[in-house]
């Protein structure tokens, strides 16, 4: 058969699917579950086809919620999803596909979930002569793949061996082409083809063919991760489910037995509960943005806001929250062996903050040691904020002469405005985002030539955390769009790179 042809009837085979498939969406809209709750729709690629009718059995057995799942080639199943606009997951055999819908603005959560890699499968007793991609390029060999058109497992071979320079010659052996994965490991079980390339974890449920693994494949892994549909009209169960398949142990436990590679991951909970320590000065910046991620996940988030040298004491005592939010990088060093990887969000800058119309006509911080002045200022010991306050002041050499003025320390920056309004202190050395609000009872008042003035705010997930998944999923909803839209405006600047996001 020629190659024009065969391309040809693979074109005709994908347009049978999508339409299959879309059939099946507007099926699914207009059913419902025996309790009256909508069924959760997955997309969901062939690949995955055996260790996700497992989870769904144990999942609708658990919780009594239909899952409805249409199976099909992951190219195809995207086309899907982006034509009816409908379902509330998809599960393509590579994440390449996720990316995609994302770009697209299909796909707002991605979950990871395991590898899979690329062999070539082969009947058990013809393994012996078929050891190396020259064994599987000669003539007495009928090679089938799949459609790099459609499936993730064709278009990760090409790609690879086209990288290598070997394509054009592995395509040349080529007699068929088919929809799926799976289509390729039933044809060399039936004897249409005597090698294919398909996915290790596709082999689980063929027990009569064995994987033969080659060097050039070798960097042929695919991830597989499950995104939420941006249009679901139910995400929260749809995150429920998604959840519960990429838990080590619930969905994983199959995965792992089905031959994928998994790794980390969330331990199950119904209804996850975070703890997240984030210090005061960062609550206005972040909070909304923890309350709209708690209702559309379903979970809780207990957090704990104060200065960070009493959240450090806090932990260094044995609290271990989940995430921590630093006010500065020097309270992130100090509990580095719980967070070994954080990474730096924002940054905020110390200022004077005075009285509006700045009556005692204060310009440096050498006027704050003007006789009579009282002046409030962060903690040393208990918050960031007066650490570096410190630093500053030693550094701008006005320490010795400025102490003597302070009558307040706190642990917050808040607690400051809140005496500067009252009129119980005559200046205050805070962050500027602690003036966000006020700006009708305060001025604030820039310290200039002096670097520490600046506080940068690290994040890090607990390496012993149970839910390092969720924790990192709220930490995509801070480094959202409208999330730095909110630091912005609480008078941060943004300083993580997009492609630091994790």
């Amino acid at each position: 058969m020629n190659r024009p042809l065969l391309w040809m009837l693979g074109s005709i085979v994908v347009l049978g699917l999508l339409i299959t498939t879309m059939a099946g969406v507007n099926f699914s809209s207009q059913t419902t579950s025996t309790d009256g709750q909508p069924p959760i729709v997955l997309y969901c690629a062939a690949s995955n086809r055996a260790v996700m009718e497992a989870i769904r059995e144990r999942y609708e057995d658990e919780y009594a919620r239909e899952i409805q799942i249409q199976y099909g080639p992951s190219q195809t199943l995207l086309s899907s999803v982006d034509v009816s606009g409908a379902g509330d997951l998809f599960l393509p055999a590579d994440d390449s596909y996720l990316k995609l819908a994302q770009q697209k603005g299909l796909i707002r959560e991605i979950l990871p979930i395991a590898d899979m890699q690329v062999v070539v499968a082969v009947r058990r007793q013809d393994a012996e002569n078929i050891q190396s991609l020259d064994d599987i390029l000669s003539d007495s060999v009928k090679l089938v793949q799949a459609s790099p058109e459609t499936a993730a497992v064709g278009k990760l071979v090409q790609q690879t061996l086209q990288q290598s320079g070997q394509w054009d010659d592995v395509s040349a052996a080529t007699v068929a082409y088919r929809a799926t994965v799976t289509e390729v490991a039933s044809d060399i079980v039936v004897g249409a083809a005597d090698a294919g390339f398909v996915y290790d974890a596709v082999l689980h449920t063929y027990p009569d063919l064995v994987a033969v693994e080659l060097p050039e494949l070798k960097p042929a892994v695919s991830r597989v991760a499950v995104g939420v549909i941006d249009q679901s009209k139910q995400p929260t169960a749809a995150l429920h489910f998604a959840r519960y398949v990429s838990a080590k142990d619930r969905g994983l436990i199959q995965y792992d037995q089905q031959g994928f590679q998994t790794a980390g991951h969330d331990v199950w909970a119904d209804v996850p509960e975070l703890s997240v320590f984030a210090g005061s000065m960062l609550r206005p910046a972040i909070e909304d943005t923890i309350a709209a991620f708690e209702e559309r996940e379903g979970v809780t988030v207990n957090r704990v806001y104060n200065g960070c040298g009493i959240l450090v004491a806090q932990m260094q005592a044995g609290q271990h929250p989940d995430a921590y939010f630093a006010c500065d990088q020097e309270f992130m060093n100090q509990v580095h062996d719980l967070f070994p990887q954080p990474v730096q969000v924002s940054q905020n800058e110390l200022v004077i903050l005075v009285q509006k119309g700045n009556p005692h006509n204060i310009a440096s911080l050498k006027d704050l040691a003007r006789e009579g002045l009282r002046v409030g200022i962060g903690h040393e010991k208990q918050c960031a904020m007066g650490w570096i306050t410190q630093n500053t002041f030693r550094e701008g050499g006005v320490q010795e002469e400025i102490m003597p003025n302070v009558t307040v320390q706190t642990p917050t920056g808040d607690m400051l405005v809140n005496q500067l309004q009252t009129g119980s202190l005559d200046a205050a050395v805070a962050y500027l985002s602690n003036a966000a609000g006020a700006g009708e009872f305060l001025d604030a008042i820039q310290i200039t030539g002096i670097e520490c003035s600046t506080a940068v705010q690290p994040w890090a997930v607990n390496k012993e955390s149970s839910h390092p998944e969720t924790a990192s999923r709220l930490f995509q909803k801070i480094c959202s769009t409208e999330s730095q839209e909110i630091f912005a405006a609480e008078g941060f600047r943004w300083r993580l790179e997009s492609d630091e996001i994790r």
